[in-house]
């Protein structure tokens, strides 16, 4: 049986292209990457296709270009919500807020031009200056006088319409349970922000559901649109439109990366939908140790402010094995040191969470390449996530569910086992992309048309794959929620293995429905 190997690009962390973003309403912008560079406070990005060396910029350096795009989407939907970035917490990088008029160059001659100031010596014209500034004056004070008239009648005719609408008021409200969240586990109300619009633009729990979509899913991988280092165009209302729309598909969500407060901006989504919905936060690994400990300060905090209700566990590194030691060996000398170092930042984020002390355990595990699990690695976590793609094993889509299962039990599950404490196994990432940015990308080499990225073969392998996993007890993450533009810098089939597209429009497939 061929080794699957995964090379994608981790979201959320790593290189961090210039964007720019179309699209408007309830859409996820499209990406386009123009050009990129990696912010040497940011980590690369995980399912790479190869490299990690490229141009840097220094962390302490800002990008400000004005021009940059700020967060992304909340405009569209009329939310008053906060922007968790300014509103406190951890974060693994810079926080860009949206961008207005204090970021554009103004030039001067748009507040003087004609209007600029001068000298003026004759008499006569002073004299008729001062006729006019007396009746400039006499104007505004009667024009004061009627507006503070129309503010004093407007404030009671307010009164006595509130007084009207009181008892209905109150009724709406109970329904409603509030909109208030503040991000201590209590939606009764209070000041706190109300993420996302509902069905009369009250409510984000109160949302119009899709009938083209089933709870089908065991779990889906996620990333919010904006994650990115280094500016950090996330939005809250977005997260909270994708949370919406995520939940009538499944009750669980893995994420990749603490940048740009993650874990916060999701938790604080589920909350103000109050949608049954628990997540996989993440922690992403690579040779920066300030990148990591921001990570690990914005997870805490995320745990500080909103608990334990909605998190299951906690994923530290996302294929660390696999680009460190770059190869499927178990015994090398690589391979021995890269599961050290692994395991070295799984006990100090498990030694972290513990003094926390927190209501409940959250087992701490990591995530990689299906091929990479061994005793050792085993013996060290709480569970292992596999990466375990049919794709990249160069499977014919008939026979991609067989596969994946197989693959998953012998390298991983039976791998686990043979651990003294037996972790927990979940196939991470498994799923199969429906186009590619290049013809030579377009197949993965088991012929056409069923090695072919296309719907036709995404249905397929949802049609193999879903209810047959959670019938046997499988327990997986389908890739993913979202196609990811941002990721063309990549080229291939890596943006496009969303069940959506990026304007969250379901693609030309059927959701399967398990009994």
């Amino acid at each position: 049986m061929p080794f699957e190997e995964r090379y994608t690009p981790v979201p959320g962390v790593g290189p961090s292209p210039e964007m720019t973003q179309t699209g408007s309403g309830m859409g996820r912008p499209s990406v386009q990457a123009e050009n990129y560079f990696y912010d040497e406070g940011s980590v690369p990005a995980a399912h790479r296709f190869s490299y990690t060396d490229s141009p840097s910029r220094p962390s302490s350096q800002i990008y400000s270009d004005p021009n940059m795009p700020g967060p992304s989407r909340g405009e569209s939907f009329g939310s008053s919500i906060k922007d968790p970035m300014t509103a406190g917490g951890g974060t693994a990088g810079p926080q860009m807020s949206q961008r207005g008029m204090a970021y554009q160059n103004i030039p001067s001659e748009q507040y003087w031009g004609d209007n600029a100031a001068t000298s003026d010596d004759d008499s006569s014209n002073k004299g008729a200056k001062s006729t006019r500034n007396r009746w400039l004056k006499i104007g505004g004070i009667v024009f004061a006088i009627i507006a503070i008239i129309a503010i004093v009648v407007g404030v009671v005719v307010s009164q006595v319409t509130k007084k009207g609408s009181h008892g209905n008021s109150n009724a709406s409200a109970s329904d409603s349970g509030g909109s208030g969240s503040g991000g201590n586990g209590s939606n009764n109300g209070g000041s706190g922000t109300s993420g996302g619009t509902g069905k009369n633009g009250n409510s984000a729990s109160d949302f119009e559901k899709d009938p083209r979509l089933h709870q089908s899913f065991w779990a889906l991988a996620y990333t919010p649109q904006g994650v990115i280092l280094p500016n950090c165009a996330v939005s809250q209302a977005n997260v909270t439109r994708d949370i919406q729309l995520l939940s009538q598909l499944t009750t669980r969500l893995r994420l990749y990366g603490a940048n740009c407060n993650a874990t916060a901006v999701v938790l604080q989504a589920i909350q103000d939908t109050k949608v049954d919905m628990t997540i996989w936060p993440a922690i992403y690994i690579d040779s920066n140790t300030q990148a990591y400990k921001d990570q690990v300060t914005a997870v805490t905090s995320a745990l500080k402010t909103y608990g334990t209700s909605h998190v299951e566990g906690i994923v530290v590194g996302n294929e660390y094995i696999l680009n460190t030691a770059g190869t499927d060996s178990t015994t090398s000398a690589t391979y021995l040191s890269a599961v050290q170092d692994i395991l070295t930042h799984v006990t100090e984020v498990n030694t972290t969470i513990k003094g926390m002390n927190l209501d409940k355990h959250l087992p701490i595990g990591t995530s990689d390449a299906g091929s990479v699990l061994s005793t050792t690695l085993a013996s060290g976590i709480d569970f292992f996530m596999a990466n375990v793609h049919p794709w990249f094993g160069s499977v014919n889509i008939n026979d991609a569910a067989a596969w994946t299962s197989s693959f998953f039990q012998e390298f991983d599950v039976n791998v686990a086992n043979t651990a003294p404490n037996k972790p927990n196994c979940y196939i991470a990432e498994t799923g199969w992309p429906t186009a590619s940015d290049s013809r030579a990308a377009a197949s993965n080499g088991a012929g056409s048309p069923g090695g072919d990225a296309s719907l036709a073969n995404l249905q397929t392998f949802m049609d193999t794959w879903v209810c047959s996993a959670n019938k046997n007890g499988t327990e997986y993450f389908f890739f993913e929620a979202f196609d990811e533009p941002w990721k063309r810098i990549y080229g291939g089939v890596e943006p496009h293995w969303g069940i959506f597209d990026e304007n969250r429009n379901l693609k030309n497939i059927t959701i399967p429905t398990c009994s």
